[in-house]
């Protein structure tokens, strides 16, 4: 995060304020910034949990998802994450607006870190955007996959992922190749949520940086 950009957020934008981090610390450190939204209800310790190297471990259960309290409009999120163990899937909620509206998920737009379509956007629970989808008519999920060739890495391997959400333009990259763009995002601004759907993997080098 640039040296100065609590001070811009607390100048010039209310709702940036609320997804500013403070300098030096990001809310992935703390989880007294991060709430656990699973039916039944369940212990975030149980879920999310950072180890002496920085990795963070997220469970496989109970189905649902791990959000931020704070919410975020305009931002540029990096993350970088891996299959321990046998792949399976994932995915980074974005502009989290409501709680779950469909089974376990929430309006929201999500980027897939699902095995093999890493990359994809899904919107979820209502959301939309103005780009066609390439799913079927009325499939389920709904999706827009991504455009480049696959740049995901093996299973075992870290992968990172660079989103960035400005003015309701996301734009994704995977791994340094750009694999998907929407734009006229709705919601355009909410928490940042990751999915637990049955499957453990990890996670490391979690950043929110604002955008002026």
């Amino acid at each position: 995060m640039p040296k100065h950009s609590h001070l811009i957020c607390i100048l010039f934008s209310t709702v940036l304020l609320a997804g500013c981090a403070t300098p030096g610390r990001q809310p992935f450190d703390t989880t007294d910034a991060l709430e656990l939204v699973a039916t039944p209800p369940a212990d975030l310790a149980g879920a999310w949990s950072r180890r002496a190297d920085g990795v963070i471990a997220v469970a496989s259960k109970p189905a649902g998802y791990i959000a931020t309290r704070a919410s975020y409009t305009n931002y540029r999120l990096h993350v970088e994450w891996r299959w321990p163990g046998k792949p399976g899937n994932a995915g980074v909620l974005m502009h989290v607006a409501s709680g779950p509206k469909d089974g376990a998920w929430p309006l929201s737009v999500q980027v897939q870190t699902k095995h093999g379509f890493a990359g994809d956007v899904l919107p979820m629970a209502g959301a939309a955007f103005a780009e066609p989808l390439t799913s079927a008519p009325g499939a389920y999920p709904a999706i827009k996959g991504h455009t480049a060739a696959d740049s995901e890495r093996p299973a075992g391997e870290w992968n990172s992922a660079d989103i960035v959400s400005r003015d309701g333009v996301i734009e994704v990259s995977v791994n340094g190749v750009p694999q998907n763009r929407i734009s006229a995002a709705n919601p355009r601004a909410g928490r940042i949520g990751f999915q637990l759907e049955g499957v453990p993997y990890e996670l490391r080098n979690l950043r929110i940086t604002p955008l002026d």
